[in-house]
């Protein structure tokens, strides 16, 4: 438990500190805002993620400046529509908007690690989520790189 609070608090700090990167293959800067950081805590709105699930996500927070400003090529792409918070005069309202996932997926210090960029119509984009590792299929014992939805990962 010490541990953890200790890594989550480090972490959000670092992660407060990072602002923006620059991302060499999609052409543009990658914002680090608080969308992320919730993300990071929270699967979904209101629905918190595991103390286990947290501690991984910030104790690898570290490698992702790397991993993005390093990134010349992409694994994955995801487009789709999602409702969205939005805030329209002064007040939030949930929106069916377009929304791309980007993946970079890394191997750094031994560790596999995936790096969602989320990116709603044509606004900035942003980091949404760090994956540790990849899991296997069970059923057909093959390794999955993206297993679930972006939006909850």
């Amino acid at each position: 438990m010490e541990d953890f609070d200790l890594i989550k608090n480090v972490g959000e700090v670092y992660y407060k500190e990072i602002g923006e990167i620059y991302c060499p293959y999609l052409k543009d800067t990658v914002h680090f805002n608080a969308e992320g950081i919730s993300h990071l805590k929270f699967k979904k709105r209101d629905v918190s993620r595991s103390m286990g699930d947290q501690y991984m996500r910030f104790k690898l927070l570290g490698m992702v400046p790397e991993i993005i400003s390093q990134s010349h090529t992409l694994q994955g792409i995801l487009e789709t529509k999602r409702f969205e918070y939005i805030k329209i005069n002064s007040r939030w309202e949930n929106i069916l908007k377009p929304v791309t996932y980007y993946e970079f997926i890394a191997v750094v210090k031994r560790d596999r690690i995936k790096v969602i960029v989320k990116q709603v119509e044509n606004s900035q984009k942003i980091f949404w989520s760090i994956i540790p590792s990849w899991g296997m299929n069970k059923s057909t014992k093959t390794r999955v790189l993206h297993e679930g939805e972006p939006e909850e990962d």
